[in-house]
């Protein structure tokens, strides 16, 4: 039970497993990213829901070669010890040009089980 206040905090305080994932993620390193993933994670990003690791790692790849975009971390947040929140500020060729996007995850056992992507 959380009271969905989330408090900011350093990006060192970030867990490690989320680092991982936005470090690969950005470096387009799927395997990586993928591993960072519970098996039966889902990923909800663009009003599309990616469950599993197959579907993940298909995501992760297509969103690497749809886009050329810089993305950097502006904001980090934690609600509980199990849901935190990273904002990123990404600009490149995608329509638009630039969009701030909240990572909001949900970790189980030291993994990812849930990631929404949203503005």
């Amino acid at each position: 039970m959380h009271d969905n206040h989330p408090r900011t905090i350093t990006t060192d305080a970030l867990p490690e497993v989320i680092t991982r994932y936005l470090k690969a993620h950005h470096a387009h390193d799927t395997a990586t990213a993928v591993a960072a993933f519970t098996g039966d994670a889902t990923v909800i990003d663009d009003g599309n829901t990616y469950h599993g690791t197959a579907a993940i790692e298909r995501w992760l790849g297509r969103s690497a070669t749809e886009f050329t975009y810089t993305a950097h971390l502006t904001g980090t947040q934690q609600t509980d010890t199990t849901h935190y929140i990273a904002t990123h500020h990404l600009e490149g060729n995608f329509p638009g040009g630039t969009i701030d996007l909240r990572y909001q995850f949900t970790l189980h056992d030291d993994l990812i089980e849930h990631l929404t992507i949203e503005p």
